[in-house]
């Protein structure tokens, strides 16, 4: 009996710490922010409890988890006389505490975005006012060593205000790491780079393949379905999703539908897009006038329908992240300087307040770590 009841008891115990996550939140530090900051996300009742805080890391705005939860990389997001920059920390699971190790400069303007490699040995980041994206090799101990590669994109777009130059917003690897996909704000494009990891230059930038988006539309992020076989771009300027079927050797647009209600007047500035954990909803976060989140089905062929629009209850929001259990979807609102958690309907896919929300100065990255 006492077996039984000790046996239930370690599982009880289990079960309870299962549910309970790291929330790493990246800021500006232009208003009051300390840098990073993390949270103990418990899903059992959607609660946020602060464990500690990076001291003036400056303009953290984008962050990547190493996939063994060891490690947290960030940009600093800086141009100019201060040079952008990304930088390293440890992480101790115990203490919830993030430990610099090092920092190395970008050679280009403004990082906007960061990706690691699942093995931890290649870190990639975009570069917006740069127009580029920086290579970066790993060392065994986390530390971020100089740049090996920085690829420069050429050319513009229509909207001469914001794309008169180059300005490359994401560096996202396919699941199985063999291509990187840049998004280019600035050139309306989607460039994919064959990539060699055991290369001591890994982007191979001679079989490049530029994928020409809709004029004006100013690609932002991708995102790949779980199965791999669909990947989803949001267009910042027109507030639209392109999709697109996806394989060794070809990608082909299937689709393109707006993220706004039909009948939508106001400002426009799509932001963030994710694809729920079970593969059948696709979510993408509004700023603009709309702030809200988009929310479509995901139908057999990767095609979208639109399902509703929930309020973010907050201004301006970028980056959102579904929890691990996918019951609770998070999205930071940078102007309001407030994170909300919503209920997360797994069979209709739609948001519903939890009434749990945090105050954050200008938070604009949400990362979780099981």
């Amino acid at each position: 009996m006492r077996s039984i009841l000790l046996v239930a008891l370690i599982s009880f115990n289990l079960s309870t710490w299962a549910q309970k996550h790291y929330l790493f939140v990246g800021t500006y530090t232009n208003k009051g922010s300390k840098g990073i900051y993390v949270y103990q996300f418990d899903a059992k009742d959607a609660s946020l409890k602060l464990l500690s805080h990076t001291d003036s890391v400056p303009n953290p705005s984008y962050l990547a988890l190493s996939a063994n939860g060891k490690y947290l990389y960030t940009v600093n997001e800086n141009g100019g006389k201060t040079p952008g920059a990304v930088s390293s920390f440890s992480f101790n699971r115990k203490t919830a505490q993030l430990h610099f190790i090092n920092k190395q400069t970008t050679g280009s303007d403004h990082p906007c975005y960061i990706t690691v490699s699942k093995k931890n040995n290649w870190l990639f980041a975009g570069n917006y006012s740069g127009g580029s994206f920086s290579v970066f090799p790993l060392s065994e101990n986390g530390e971020v060593q100089a740049v090996k590669q920085l690829v420069k994109h050429y050319g513009s777009s229509i909207v001469k205000s914001r794309q008169n130059a180059p300005h490359v917003h994401a560096t996202v690897l396919t699941p199985d790491e063999k291509r990187l996909f840049v998004t280019d704000l600035g050139t309306d494009k989607i460039v994919v780079y064959p990539v060699n990891a055991n290369d001591i230059n890994p982007i191979d930038t001679t079989k490049k393949k530029a994928i020409q988006t809709e004029p004006g539309s100013g690609p932002r992020h991708f995102e790949f379905h779980p199965n791999r076989k669909f990947g989803y771009l949001v267009e910042e300027m027109t507030g639209t999703v392109s999709v697109f079927s996806i394989n060794k050797d070809s990608i082909v647009p299937l689709q393109r539908i707006s993220s706004h209600p039909n009948d939508y007047k106001g400002g426009i500035g799509s932001a963030d897009i994710h694809v729920s954990p079970d593969g059948k909803f696709l979510y993408v976060s509004n700023r603009g006038d709309a702030n809200n989140i988009a929310i479509f089905s995901i139908t057999s062929d990767g095609k979208l329908a639109t399902k509703g629009f929930q309020s973010t209850l907050g201004k301006k929001p970028r980056n959102f992240v579904i929890d691990p259990t996918g019951n609770y979807l998070l999205v930071a609102n940078q102007e309001t300087n407030n994170i909300v958690v919503f209920k997360r309907d797994k069979r209709t896919g739609l948001l519903s307040e939890t009434g749990n929300s945090i105050e954050v100065p200008t938070p604009v990255c949400l990362k979780m770590l099981k």
